[in-house]
């Protein structure tokens, strides 16, 4: 899971970086969702890490990543009158 997490952080923040290009906001339509099922996987890997009493940093990386790329991707949509 933490390693899934991880990938799609990479992959989310990589989509945020398209969508801020002009004429590609729109593509943080489809980033917002991919980031979030990225979190979702990121934060069941952090709870087995740490129930496990294993190193959670690829799940916290996952973690900082996908959020990194809701928020900004959400303030791209809401600045470039993506969101009505």
């Amino acid at each position: 899971m933490k390693i899934a997490g991880l990938i799609f952080g990479i992959l989310s923040i990589l989509g945020m970086l398209l969508g801020f290009i002009p004429c590609f906001g729109a593509f943080n339509w489809l980033n917002i969702p991919f980031a979030i099922i990225g979190l979702i996987l990121s934060i069941l890997g952090y709870n087995q890490e740490k129930s496990l009493n294993l190193p959670t940093g690829m799940a916290t990386t996952g973690i900082v990543l996908c959020a990194i790329a809701i928020l900004f991707g959400g303030i791209r949509l809401i600045l470039g009158a993506g969101v009505v």
